[in-house]
């Protein structure tokens, strides 16, 4: 494989994970009551972490993972019980509540992490790193992992322009609606981490049948 064709595959997957489009509804829905200031600070706050989480993992992450002795599917269960938090915020209307807002950075979490830089994206790039035909190829996937970063970027910092065509209420309305797709990711990394500990059980020699 080329280094081209490489890169195309690393950003294609990257993007098919982080899904730039559909961050735009949760992040409208969490940065509804901010100014457009605050709105695009907290865009580039949340592409800066989500950019240093994924970089870390790219450099770290097998080392990582291995010290701690944590299996992918546990992250993949501990990201989608933080998203299912933040779901029935969303879907409670307790996101809106400014004492919330005040006590956390949104930016960071959860739209930095895990929504950007969550298992998925964590475990993608570990395993790119790991099957690189070539010590080059680091580079390649390096440059798939900031382009995507500036897609997502760009995607965040232009999304505010639908704020002033929805309002008030459709931001509202947006919210729930984010809430439900937030809650139905979580569900997912749950259930994809305990399909994993399933078929690790089932393989293992010692499994018996129920």
């Amino acid at each position: 494989m080329g280094g081209t064709e490489y890169l195309l595959t690393v950003m294609v997957t990257l993007f098919v994970i982080m899904d730039p489009p559909g961050i735009v509804p949760i992040y409208l829905a969490l940065t509804g009551t901010m100014d457009k200031r605050e709105r695009n600070r907290a865009a580039l706050q949340a592409t800066l972490l989500s950019l240093g989480v994924i970089s870390l993992f790219a450099l770290l992450g097998q080392q990582i993972i291995s010290y701690l002795h944590i299996d992918l599917a546990a992250l993949q269960g501990a990201g989608g019980l933080l998203l299912l938090l933040v779901a029935l915020q969303l879907l409670t209307g307790k996101a809106d509540d400014p004492n919330e807002a005040a006590t956390s950075n949104i930016a960071l979490v959860p739209l930095g992490t895990p929504l950007l830089a969550g298992p998925g994206a964590i475990v993608a790039v570990i395993l790119f790193v790991k099957q690189a035909p070539s010590q080059g190829d680091y580079l390649w996937i390096a440059l798939a992992i900031v382009v995507i970063h500036f897609l997502i970027y760009l995607v965040m910092r232009f999304s505010g322009l639908l704020v002033k065509i929805l309002r008030r209420g459709g931001i509202e309305v947006l919210t729930r609606i984010a809430g439900v797709l937030l809650a139905a990711i979580a569900v997912q990394l749950i259930a994809d981490a305990v399909m994993s500990y399933a078929a690790l059980f089932e393989s293992s020699p010692g499994a018996t049948g129920w």
